[in-house]
C-alpha cells in the first residue's frame, strides 16, 4: 500500500525536526539530565510538529539505548513503539473522547505501572477539546500522577484551555515553519523521491502551506501524481490557486479602475475551477507584499520570493498609494470573513473588486481616505490638461435659461449675467432622434489626470473640476449621471464641451430637464453660466487646393451650432 509523503517521511528523532530548534533542543537537554517533566503542553499551528515530537518524546524517554537525548529507534522498545506492539504509549483524540467518563478511565488506567518502558505516555491531541467536567476531573491526576505517568497535552487553541491546565504543564509552542526552512525539506523529499522541483516551486508550495510542513508534503505528493518534474505552473494548478500573472492583472485592473476587467479574469479564474477562497487568501498576500514594500526599508528580507518576483512587486508597489493598498487589504480581509461564513465566494470576490474600482460606492472612511489620497497625489503633481482636437460643436441647449440659486443671486458675478446676453451664429444642420432615458446607475470613474502642462491651448483646455460635476449630476439626475459614464469635458470660450463614446448622449441632453441639471451642475460648480456642446474630432474631408489647407489648419476653424 502507497504511504503518503507526510507519513513516510514524518521525523523519528528530535534532529529532523525542521523549523522547531528552540523545541527540540531543550527536550534533548532535559532528556540528557533526567530532568523529565511529568506534563508537557505542546502549542501551535496545524503541521508545526506537535504529535511528531510527542513520538519522539515518548520513545526517547523509554529508549533503551538513548544517546545525546535522542532515540535509538533500533532497540526492542523502539521498535515496539513504532510498531505498535508496545502499549506503554497511548495516543487519546479528545475530539471524540471529551467526556467527564473517559477521564475517569484514564485516571483508573494511570495507576498501572508500564509493560516493557521506563514510563507510560499518554498523548492527549486537541485537548481544548475536553469539556469542563472533563478538565475539572483531569486536573488532580495532571498535577500529582505516578512516577511513571508522562502527559503530553498537543493542542492548536491554546486559549481555550483553562488557567488551571496551563499552570500544571510545561509548555511549548512551536512556531510556523519559515518558507526557506521548508523549501530545503521539500527539495530534499523531492530528491529521495525521484522527483525534479525547481526553487519557484518549492518557495510556492512553502508560501501556499503557510508555515505548516504536513500540508506542504501533501501538496508536493499531489504535485507528483500529475508529473515528476514539478514547476510554479504545476503547484498553482494543483494547489487550485490563481499564477502570480493573474494577481498582477488583477492588481492592475484595480490600479486602473477598470472593474469589467477584474470581473472577466475572476470569471476565467472560476471557469479553471480556481477556488475563489483561495484567491482571496492570495490578494491578500499580494496586497501585503505591496504594504511591505511601501512601509519598510529593508522589505527584501521579509518577502520570501526570488529576485525577478521581488521586482516586480516593487513595480507593481509605485502604482498604488499606501491607502490604497490599506483599502483593498481590508476589502479582501472583510470579503474573507464573509466567505468562511458561507456566503457565495465567487460573488463576494465581484462585489470587493467593484467596490475597489469604484471607490464612489463605499462610504466608509477607509474608502473616503483613499479618494483623498488620490486627490492630494493629483494635487501634488499638479493638474494639468490635454490638449483637445479641433472640435465641431453642435449646441443642444434647450430654449430655457439656468437661473442661479436664490443664495446664489448675489454672489454671481456681473460677467455671468453678460454671458446670458450674446450673438447668436447661424444654426447648422443637426440630425436628432428620440430615445427612452437611461434609469440604471453605473459607476464612474474619476477622469484621469495628466500632468503635462505643454497640453494646454489658449482656447480649448479640459476641464478640471469633472469629478465635482459629476457629485452634482449625480445627486440631480442619476439617469444623466448613468449616460455621462466616461465621458470628459472641455472649456472653449463660453462652450461646455462633452466628450462621449455614448451614441445616445446627444438626444440625452436635449430633454430640457437634462440639460438644464447640467447647466446647473456647472454653475454650482464654477460659478459661470455655459452653453452646451458635443466634443467630436473634425472629419478631414479632401480639399481641392493645398494651400486652402494650409490656411484651414492654420486658423483651426470650427463650426459652431447654437439654438
Amino acid at each position: 500500500m502507497y504511504q503518503v509523503l507526510y507519513r513516510k517521511y514524518r521525523p523519528k528523532v528530535f534532529s529532523d525536526v525542521y523549523g522547531q530548534d528552540h523545541v527540540t533542543s531543550t527536550l534533548m537537554n532535559e532528556i540528557k539530565e533526567n530532568r523529565i517533566s511529568h506534563a508537557y503542553l505542546f502549542t501551535g499551528s496545524r503541521g508545526t510538529g506537535k504529535t511528531t515530537c510527542a513520538k519522539i518524546l515518548a520513545k526517547a524517554v523509554n529508549c533503551e539505548h538513548g544517546k545525546n537525548g535522542e532515540p535509538c529507534n533500533e532497540c526492542e522498545v523502539c521498535r515496539g513503539l513504532d510498531a505498535g506492539t508496545i502499549y506503554d504509549v497511548v495516543e487519546i483524540d479528545a475530539a471524540s473522547n471529551n467526556g467527564v467518563d473517559n477521564i475517569r478511565d484514564l485516571r483508573e488506567e494511570v495507576n498501572y505501572t508500564p509493560t516493557r518502558g521506563r514510563y507510560r505516555v499518554y498523548i492527549i491531541d486537541e485537548v481544548h477539546m475536553l469539556s469542563a467536567g472533563a478538565f475539572n476531573a483531569l486536573l488532580k491526576t495532571l498535577e500529582e500522577p505516578p512516577a511513571h505517568v508522562i502527559f503530553i497535552l498537543a493542542t492548536t487553541e491554546v486559549h481555550k484551555l483553562p488557567a488551571t491546565i496551563l499552570s500544571r504543564c510545561q509548555r511549548f509552542d512551536f512556531k510556523r515553519i519559515k518558507p526557506e526552512t521548508m523549501a530545503i525539506r521539500l527539495k530534499q523529499v523531492a530528491s529521495l523521491e525521484g522527483m525534479e522541483l525547481n526553487d519557484d516551486a518549492a518557495v510556492l508550495i512553502a508560501k501556499i502551506a503557510d508555515g505548516a510542513m504536513r500540508d506542504a508534503l501533501s501538496i508536493l505528493d499531489q504535485c507528483a501524481g500529475r508529473s515528476k518534474k514539478i514547476d510554479a505552473r504545476l503547484v498553482s494548478e494543483a494547489a487550485g490557486i490563481a499564477g502570480r500573472e493573474s494577481l498582477y492583472k488583477l492588481s492592475d485592473a484595480v490600479c486602473a479602475m477598470n472593474s469589467g476587467d477584474a470581473l472577466n479574469i475572476i470569471a476565467e479564474l472560476y471557469r479553471n475551477s480556481y477556488d475563489m477562497e483561495r484567491l482571496c487568501v492570495d490578494m491578500i498576500n499580494h496586497f501585503r507584499n505591496f504594504l511591505i514594500v511601501k512601509t519598510v526599508k529593508k522589505s527584501r528580507d521579509l518577502i520570501i520570493c526570488t529576485d525577478d518576483e521581488y521586482n516586480m512587486i516593487v513595480s507593481g508597489t509605485e502604482k498604488f498609494t499606501l491607502p490604497k493598498i490599506i483599502f483593498a487589504l481590508d476589502m479582501f480581509q472583510k470579503a474573507l470573513t464573509v466567505i468562511k461564513g458561507g456566503a457565495n465566494s465567487r460573488i463576494e470576490m465581484e462585489m470587493s473588486f467593484i467596490r475597489l474600482c469604484s471607490p464612489k460606492l463605499d462610504q466608509s472612511a477607509d474608502a473616503l481616505l483613499d479618494r483623498i489620497a488620490a486627490l492630494e497625489k493629483a494635487v501634488k503633481n499638479g493638474v494639468a490638461v490635454r490638449q483637445a482636437e479641433k472640435p465641431n460643436i453642435s449646441d443642444i441647449s434647450p430654449k430655457e435659461e439656468i437661473q442661479p440659486k436664490e443664495s446664489e443671486k448675489t454672489a454671481a458675478p456681473a460677467e455671468s449675467q453678460k454671458n446670458e446676453k450674446h450673438e447668436e451664429p447661424p444654426k447648422q444642420e443637426n440630425t436628432a432622434e428620440k430615445i427612452a432615458p437611461i434609469t440604471e446607475k453605473q459607476p464612474l470613474p474619476e477622469p484621469p489626470v495628466k500632468n503635462d502642462s505643454a497640453l494646454e491651448t489658449p482656447d480649448t483646455v479640459e476641464f478640471s473640476q469633472w469629478g465635482e460635476f459629476l457629485e452634482a449630476i449625480y445627486k440631480s439626475d442619476i439617469a444623466l449621471y448613468g449616460v455621462l459614464n466616461g465621458a470628459t469635458g472641455y472649456i472653449r470660450d463660453e462652450f461646455f464641451l462633452i466628450d462621449s463614446q455614448n451614441a445616445v448622449l446627444r438626444q440625452f441632453i436635449r430633454i430640457p430637464t437634462h440639460s438644464k441639471a447640467i447647466k446647473q451642475a456647472l454653475y454650482d460648480v464654477t460659478g459661470k453660466q455655459f452653453k452646451l456642446g458635443l466634443f467630436k474630432k473634425k472629419e478631414e474631408k479632401p480639399k481641392s487646393d493645398p494651400l486652402e489647407d494650409l490656411i484651414s489648419k492654420a486658423q483651426g476653424k470650427i463650426d459652431i451650432n447654437i439654438e
